[in-house]
């Protein structure tokens, strides 16, 4: 049964490899790092607000629904250690400011039902959608040239891109960027 695990565990880390490493290989011969700092925010933010991601349940959710509030948007995995840092912070941020037009919305890059099972664990009280190989393009758009998860942007009511954050987030630092423009 170890055994079975540790083949299972091998292959998921190797494919999600496979599919960083394709997905960074066509940014990087599209030219995505002069584009990213050559990117257009309102585009970016057009692109977010208009991409088709699937929830949990198997529907298809856009941003656009959740426009007007302060939306932080997390792109997150569930083998990333920063992420499962980060999120019980979130669950907390969330429930502390909702009632003033706060959204958090966790994009996963990962396998569903292992992304099921860590909402529940965690006791995620946002949406969490399911991104893939195409999240990356909403990714280098947004400027995002790490390559590393997590990833988050903070969006303001009006749909700009207020704040990229790359890597995971401390509470003082999230909550300096979101009060202003609650």
């Amino acid at each position: 049964m170890r055994k079975a695990r540790a083949i299972a565990l091998f292959a998921v880390v190797a494919i999600v490899s496979a599919a960083a490493g394709y997905a960074f290989n066509l940014w990087s011969r599209s030219g995505g790092a002069d584009q990213a700092q050559a990117g257009n925010p309102k585009a970016a933010a057009a692109a977010m607000f208009a991409a088709r991601l699937t929830d949990l349940q198997g529907g298809v959710q856009t941003l656009e629904q959740w426009r007007g509030r302060v939306l932080v948007v997390n792109f997150w995995a569930t083998w990333c250690s920063p992420c499962r840092e980060e999120i019980p912070l979130f669950v907390r941020m969330q429930e502390r400011y909702r009632a003033q037009g706060l959204q958090f919305v966790g994009i996963a890059i990962d396998r569903p039902d292992q992304v099921a099972e860590f909402a529940r664990e965690f006791r995620i009280n946002y949406p969490v959608l399911l991104g893939g190989l195409e999240t990356m393009e909403l990714l280098r758009l947004s400027g995002y040239r790490a390559g590393v998860l997590p990833y988050t942007l903070v969006i303001d009511r009006a749909g700009n891109i207020a704040s990229h954050e790359i890597g995971g987030l401390k509470e003082a630092r999230l909550d300096s960027i979101i009060r202003p423009l609650l």
